[in-house]
């Protein structure tokens, strides 16, 4: 066992040094906590969070989702770095964000609804500049899309038509008279748009030259609000309606850890990949529809899909092989010739024990030769015997047992001769002796 530690106790060490230096320079591990910013509490973006959530607490990754007041203050967030991940609107990104933050996907549609008074006349958004349009508060994504729907028509629009009330507060508004149209970019299940899809007197705009817009615009895309999709039996619309909307993008940070990216696009297919009032099962995640530039990881997974490890390993064991293997190769490159030259060691250190004797052994020889006396005989012979005993106690493995056993006979072989030497000085025939 002294022979194996001291043969193979260097190997271990310097393999564990090994595996030691190669988790200190392989990537760091993922953060197992990170920040979602959402929307409001009770909206579309709020409850889409809590589904990525629970994804990622599968797989022990625990998410924190703040409720804020939309796209606008969760890039703020993301550029703050005061959140990791977040929703945010097609079409608001700046040049400042696409130069910090990433996406990874557009995820689903939010359409661009404009209702309008029927009594007003207005047929396209550009007569809405002569009325009392409601686009939303300062900050809101749909106040910064009126704003750019405005721009691209081009022309003057006074404040009469930016007014900031929104949600159920502007449909009411409308309804009273107080207003002569409003917008929001929502989803269709928001109650402000439920509500005012089956009002007499209110009419949803549509925008029949939708396509154009989305050529012009991008993370805009036409879609269609189909005939009876809100009510069948009311047959609600009683006719297909183009409209203009936006793409809700999944923004990350530019430094979140492409592990946890890698999950997010996993739980991204589970949730928005099935059918909706805008889009066919399939349609989504769309990494084309965004406007900020895709993640390095977010164009590996959807050109490849999930790593070939993620397949058939937990997260937790498929990122530390993946973060591990480009050291584990040389690692194990260095230690292949390592453990082969082990046994080798082993064995000479072993034989070393017993061909050691052998220096002492011709040295006894070359004195018996040359002694002249009995008193150096004798002392000869009896360090022979000394010999012998030391080296019937020597420990070895089983399989040198032979090698100690020639030695003891080469010893015996030493001791005859010198027997035979001193018999032949003292006149007798060596054959007598033996």
């Amino acid at each position: 066992m002294k022979d194996i530690a001291k043969v193979y106790g260097p190997v271990a060490l310097l393999v564990l040094l090994s595996i030691w230096v190669a988790f200190a320079l392989i990537d760091p591990a993922p953060p197992s906590r990170v920040t979602f910013a959402s929307g409001s509490q009770g909206g579309a973006y709020y409850d889409l969070a809590r589904q990525y959530a629970d994804h990622l607490a599968e797989s022990d990754v625990e998410v924190e989702v703040l409720e804020t007041n939309g796209s606008l203050e969760n890039l703020a967030l993301l550029r703050a770095e005061k959140a990791d991940i977040a929703f945010v609107q097609g079409g608001l990104a700046t040049e400042a964000d696409r130069a910090a933050l990433h996406s990874l996907a557009g995820m689903f549609h939010e359409p661009f609804w404009v209702f309008v008074r029927e009594e007003t006349g207005a047929e396209a958004f550009g007569d809405l500049r002569k009325l009392r349009f409601a686009i939303g508060p300062e900050g809101s994504g749909t106040r910064a899309l009126a704003l750019q729907m405005q721009e691209v028509w081009g022309g003057d629009w006074p404040a009469e038509a930016r007014r900031g009330e929104s949600g159920l507060a502007a449909a009411s508004a409308l309804e009273a008279g107080e207003l002569d149209a409003v917008a929001y970019s929502a989803s269709m299940s928001a109650p402000y748009v439920q509500r005012l899809l089956d009002r007499p007197g209110i009419r949803l705009m549509p925008f029949d030259r939708a396509p154009a817009l989305a050529r012009r615009t991008r993370a805009l895309d036409p879609v269609t609000l189909y005939r009876g999709i809100v009510d069948l039996e009311a047959d609600q619309p009683e006719m297909d309606t183009p409209l203009i909307a936006s793409v809700a993008q999944l923004a990350i940070a530019g430094d979140l850890h492409p592990a946890i990216q890698s999950l997010l696009l996993e739980a991204s297919e589970d949730i928005h990949s099935g059918n909706s009032a805008f889009a066919n099962a399939g349609a989504f995640p769309a990494p084309e529809l965004v406007d900020m530039p895709l993640s390095n990881e977010a164009e590996r997974y959807w050109k490849n899909g999930p790593s070939f490890l993620r397949n058939y390993f937990s997260f937790q064991v498929a990122n530390f092989l993946e973060r591990a293997w480009v050291f584990l190769i040389p690692l194990i490159t260095l230690l292949i010739p390592l453990i082969r030259v082990a046994p080798p060691i082993y064995r000479w250190r072993v034989r070393r024990k017993i061909y050691v004797w052998y220096s002492d052994l011709r040295h006894l020889e070359a004195r018996g030769r040359e002694a002249h006396s009995d008193e150096v005989r004798n002392k000869v012979l009896n360090e022979l015997s000394d010999l012998q005993r030391e080296v019937g106690e020597l420990d070895v493995p089983l399989s040198y047992t032979e090698e100690v056993f020639h030695l003891r006979s080469h010893i015996a072989f030493v001791r005859n001769l010198v027997k035979g030497l001193y018999a032949r000085d003292a006149g007798e025939h060596p054959a007598d002796t033996a």
